[in-house]
């Protein structure tokens, strides 16, 4: 192995821009090598060129979170590239269509529910059991599944969105049952709010920046190893489920 394999790998979905993109420069900024994965070539390669305009130690992997065979890809680059993966942080996500009352529950259209569904759960679900055999042999193991406090059953924040809040109370309740089966083990599971940023993904409506929604993602990618398991935390703290 050369030289790339003394330094911690950092695997974020959905990196190319946003709140990935950021926890992307925040963890490469500490050390990390950081593979971006994203579905859009192009887009993958500016970003990748973009972090090492940056001085950080960056590479291109191609991912889309609906498919098998792009997750089972996906870890045999990271393998092939730095021989390990010591942070997951899964935050590829999209909101669904609107439209014609696509996201009201009374209208809902299941088909923009299956679709919200397949990338923010069934993707996070596809690319962790991907990538939990490379993370398993890591020394300090940590997963980050990127949710929201719009998922929160008790808080009920935001707009009105019932396909793309109650995947998000799903995610939610998908990182309790991981951290339950890696109780006993190294690998530390948790759950992320950035809170409400300025990025594509809200129309910018919002003064707080992708770094500032970073923050608590990469303060969870580096966890001591008596930190905590299977919660859901912003930058104040816990978020109440």
């Amino acid at each position: 192995m050369d030289h790339v394999s003394d330094k911690k790998t950092a695997l974020i979905t959905g990196a190319n821009k946003g709140i990935g993109f950021a926890i992307a420069q925040g963890l490469g900024a500490i050390g990390f090598t950081v593979a971006v994965g994203a579905r859009d070539d192009a887009r993958r390669a500016d970003a990748v060129e973009r972090l090492r305009a940056n001085g950080i130690d960056a590479f291109g992997v191609a991912l889309d979170v609906t498919s098998d065979d792009s997750a089972a890809a996906a870890a045999k680059t990271i393998e092939q590239t730095t021989g390990r993966l010591d942070v997951l942080v899964n935050n590829a996500g999209i909101a669904g269509r609107t439209d014609g009352g696509a996201q009201t529950p009374s209208t809902l259209d299941l088909d923009v529910f299956r679709t919200v569904l397949d990338t923010n759960v069934f993707g996070v679900v596809r690319v962790t059991n991907a990538m939990l055999p490379l993370l398993r042999a890591a020394e300090s193991p940590r997963i980050v599944n990127m949710s929201s406090d719009m998922g929160s059953l008790a808080l009920q924040t935001g707009p009105q969105l019932a396909a793309y809040a109650p995947s998000k109370s799903l995610l939610n309740s998908i990182t309790a049952q991981y951290a339950r089966e890696l109780a006993d083990t190294n690998v530390i599971v948790n759950a992320a709010c950035p809170g409400y940023v300025a990025t594509d993904f809200t129309g910018f409506a919002s003064p707080r920046t992708a770094e500032q929604g970073a923050a608590i993602a990469v303060r969870l990618a580096t966890l001591p190893d008596d930190g905590p398991r299977g919660g859901f935390f912003d930058d104040e703290g816990v978020v109440p489920w």
